[in-house]
């Protein structure tokens, strides 16, 4: 028996099947990890309300689409329109980051990381609550995806489609190119302008940097700003995706792999992040394949990814790319 599944597994229209979600998984796994480990990379602070953030943006997102897509809008016009609302939402949430941090944040910085860890948690609690009561006042249910949001989504996002043999939802592949487009966007910004050294200098010794002439405490606001404002930008690609959608508790469903991620490739490290996202999604992907036709149990290939969490923490804790003592201030 399992030889013929593992016969099957390996034709090239379920492999290559597998690969293509698993990239579309490590796509979505970078883009909301991303604004954490900048956070945590620069500022040593572990945002337990990304999650949540994540959700907000996922929620903004759906407004503006449900706001501006009719039934008679074609598919051109919605994904314009879909770019106006990740600009939108990225906007709005690097400037509610920014309040965070200039508000909330930085009168913790001299305290014991357990007073920022127990204030992002607490700020979980309350826009989590803050959203169920607005979407209470408009009769939206909040456990279950938005599903007018959901159906904003150009016709051609929802069709598969058989490249030489191989079914791929052009959805994945929407996903791995505003992945790809992340990734190499958030390298420009951290290598190729001035902001991007500050905040590297920042990372390596914060004092120094200062000593230099630095403004460290900008360089702090913009880089949590701009965290938050990422995880936004992927709840608004998380909205067109019906395994995740726009709900409450994608709060936690996309908090859990985000750490995750962060841990596996080294806490602070983007490039550690981008390997372990992909990682990560590569071995989500061939898990819920296995267990979805050999096994039949949907629920283990999360289980699977703890695992690999604790295999790297036993294995090297600092993870893939991590070095003792980075992050923090």
């Amino acid at each position: 028996m399992i030889l013929e599944t593992l016969g099957e597994f390996l034709t090239i229209p379920e492999l290559g099947t597998v690969v293509v979600n698993g990239l579309a998984k490590s796509a979505l796994y970078v883009m909301i990890a991303s604004g954490l480990t900048l956070i945590f990379g620069l500022m040593g602070v572990l945002n337990f309300a990304h999650g949540s953030l994540t959700m907000v943006g996922a929620y903004l997102g759906g407004l503006v689409m449900v706001t501006a897509v009719g039934q008679a809008t074609g598919s051109v016009t919605r994904l314009a329109v879909f770019f106006v609302a990740i600009l939108l939402v990225f906007a709005v949430l690097t400037v509610l980051g920014g309040a965070i941090e200039t508000t909330l944040i930085r009168p913790l910085y001299d305290r014991p990381p357990i007073y920022q860890i127990l204030l992002t948690f607490g700020l979980t609690l309350v826009i989590d609550e803050i959203v169920r009561i607005v979407l209470g006042v408009f009769g939206m249910q909040p456990i279950s995806d938005w599903q007018a949001a959901l159906a904003t989504k150009p016709q051609f996002l929802r069709e598969p489609a058989a490249v030489v043999g191989i079914s791929v939802r052009w959805l994945a592949v929407f996903q791995i190119v505003l992945g790809v487009a992340t990734v190499v966007g958030i390298w420009a910004f951290l290598t190729k302008t001035r902001y991007g050294l500050y905040i590297r200098a920042g990372s390596e010794d914060s004092e120094m940097a200062a000593a230099l002439g630095i403004d460290v405490r900008q360089v702090f606001t913009v880089v949590f700003a701009l965290g938050i404002g990422l995880a936004g930008a992927a709840g608004t690609l998380l909205m067109w995706d019906a395994t995740w959608g726009a709900s409450v508790p994608l709060a936690a469903e996309t908090l859990l792999p985000a750490f995750i991620v962060v841990i596996v490739g080294g806490l602070g490290t983007f490039r550690g992040t981008v390997v372990a996202a992909v990682v990560v999604g590569m071995t989500d992907s061939v898990m819920t394949w296995w267990f979805q036709n050999y096994i039949q149990f949907t629920g283990l290939p999360e289980l699977v990814l703890f695992l690999v969490l604790v295999v790297t923490l036993i294995v090297r804790p600092q993870g893939l790319f991590g070095v003792e003592g980075v992050g923090g201030h």
